[in-house]
């Protein structure tokens, strides 16, 4: 990229100043519970190497259960065109933005004890399901990942050239035939990656642990590490825990982006595949059940979460609802640090060539390989010999919960200024705006769409957040994610039902005022 005559000096300082706020986040949280560690990994014991073992094994069933089970759900999706398809693949993007704690609620609502799979089993003579423990812990990652293997999927479908299944078609190649020379090639291209990042996400799942898992048989590493620090307040065993943690996880995101088999079909034309080989009876059966599954299993543990808790919504005690505003300062906080962050450091990335940019960008990725509570963990012993960590667990969990958004802020931004830049910049230089001037008329006019989504993102992301505020808060001081789980553990569901709904509705409304508010502000 050509060195503009007038660089943008303040906001590329801002953003290598960014870049090396997330690599304190990242790197020294790790270095301080390295530090912390005791050698020679004396603090693990045997339910310690459960642990890990068990954190690798669900991680492998989830990944893999949501790769599989995502390939007839793209397909259908990819060859069926029918009224409320943009709809249902919206739905698909969801789950990511929803608060963990309330979609175990209705997973716990269809697929518990006393939930409508064990009441619909009971005249059959079936025993009541059991969603605690590895199996609860594999669904409820399943139904987090399942919507976004699916879209990953999808999209690899889509980039089929449309001439391939058009020449498929004339050559009269049957569903194997086809599967063999057009979908296959894709699909080995597409299912390692789509597998791998959601192998990766699962490992550093904390709620889904904290509430489905627990007991020897399904402790993660992150719930290990909050019991030793919250329970038996064993740092070294907590820090050699959150070092194997981040070891894991950056070993899987090292995979996630080298695995890259190359596209086998070459360009197409860009027309629109009408439809993918051959139709019959049959075929458009199999779809509409795929689809019709799929947004069940999606639907349906939110539609009881709003049936459960709407009556109660009008008795919750206040500090449920004092809980709802910290959660809300909370998720504000987080937005406009991780914007704050991820603005400067897209700028940065576009006026820097090379290397520069590159590690501006691999700092603000960084912190997918590092997991809240293991960030949590570095802060609480940077922060304990100077200050009772419970007076800042609002402020630490809005930082932690900026950095876990930031990579997804960047994917957003960066390719936004890069257009920007690249539409409008040779004629701000010719003007000879710089500086303030330059963001203000001619960048964030074209940034409004892309800022409203980083901002709403982050929000519902920060709102519904139940890992490093599990660590530092105490009861007068919890989130509504916090409250949430309190009133679960208490077996006050109608409260917690009640709650989880608000819950929804509050993740659900900042992201949708956020990037209802950027597209509306967007230029046209």
């Amino acid at each position: 990229m050509a060195q503009r005559a007038q660089p943008l000096g303040i906001a590329t300082g801002l953003g290598i100043g960014a870049a090396a706020l997330a690599l304190t986040l990242a790197l020294g949280t790790i270095a301080a519970v390295a530090w912390r560690a005791e050698p020679g990994g004396a603090g693990l014991g045997a339910a310690d190497l459960a642990a890990i073992r068990f954190t690798l094994l669900q991680a492998l069933a989830s990944a893999a259960l949501s790769t599989l089970l995502a390939v007839p759900v793209a397909r259908a999706l990819a060859r069926r065109r029918f009224p409320g398809r943009g709809v249902l693949i919206t739905l698909l993007g969801a789950p990511f933005i929803l608060p963990v704690i309330v979609a175990v609620m209705g997973l716990l609502a269809v697929f518990g004890r006393s939930g409508l799979l064990s009441h619909a089993l009971a005249p059959l003579g079936l025993g009541p399901v059991d969603i605690y423990g590895p199996f609860g812990v594999v669904l409820a990652h399943v139904f987090f990942n399942l919507p976004l293997a699916t879209r990953l999927v999808l999209q690899g479908w889509l980039a089929i050239p449309a001439e391939r299944f058009r020449l498929a078609a004339a050559l009269g190649f049957g569903p194997a035939e086809r599967f063999r020379h057009l979908e296959r090639p894709m699909l080995r291209e597409v299912l390692p990656g789509a597998f791998l990042v959601v192998f990766l996400i699962c490992l550093t799942s904390f709620a889904v642990a904290l509430t489905l898992g627990g007991g020897p048989r399904a402790t993660t590493i992150e719930l290990a590490i909050y019991q030793a620090f919250r329970f038996e307040f064993d740092l070294g065993r907590a820090a050699w825990l959150a070092l194997i943690q981040v070891g894991v996880s950056i070993t899987a995101a090292l995979a996630a982006f080298a695995i890259a088999v190359p596209g086998a079909f070459g360009p197409g034309l860009d027309r629109p595949v009408a439809q993918i080989g051959p139709d019959g009876r049959g075929l458009r059966l199999q779809d509409m059940a795929c689809l019709g599954l799929a947004a069940l299993f999606l639907i349906l543990p939110l539609a009881m979460v709003a049936l459960r808790g709407l009556p109660g919504l009008a008795d919750l005690p206040a500090s449920v609802y004092a809980a709802a505003l910290r959660s809300i300062a909370v998720a504000l906080g987080s937005a406009t640090l991780t914007l704050a962050l991820a603005l400067p450091m897209a700028i940065a990335i576009d006026r820097l060539d090379g290397l520069a940019g590159r590690t501006i960008q691999a700092a603000g990725t960084l912190t997918i390989a590092a997991s809240p509570l293991v960030m949590g963990t570095g802060l609480f012993i940077l922060l304990f010999p100077l200050a009772d960590p419970r007076l800042l667990a609002l402020p630490v969990t809005a930082t932690v919960n900026a950095a876990m958004s930031l990579p997804f802020a960047l994917r957003a931004l960066v390719p936004a200024v890069a257009e920007a830049e690249r539409s409008h910049g040779r004629l701000a230089d010719s003007l000879g705006m710089t500086g303030r001037a330059r963001l203000r008329l001619m960048l964030l006019p074209r940034l409004r769409r892309p800022i409203g989504f980083t901002l709403g993102l982050s929000a519902a992301l920060s709102m519904g957040d139940l890992g490093v505020i599990a660590l530092f808060s105490d009861p007068g001081h919890a989130t509504l994610p916090l409250q949430l789980y309190g009133l679960m553990a208490a077996y006050q569901m109608d409260s917690a039902a009640a709650a989880g709904l608000l819950l929804l509705v509050l993740s659900l409304g900042l992201f949708w005022i956020f990037d209802r508010g950027g597209r509306a502000r967007a230029e046209p």
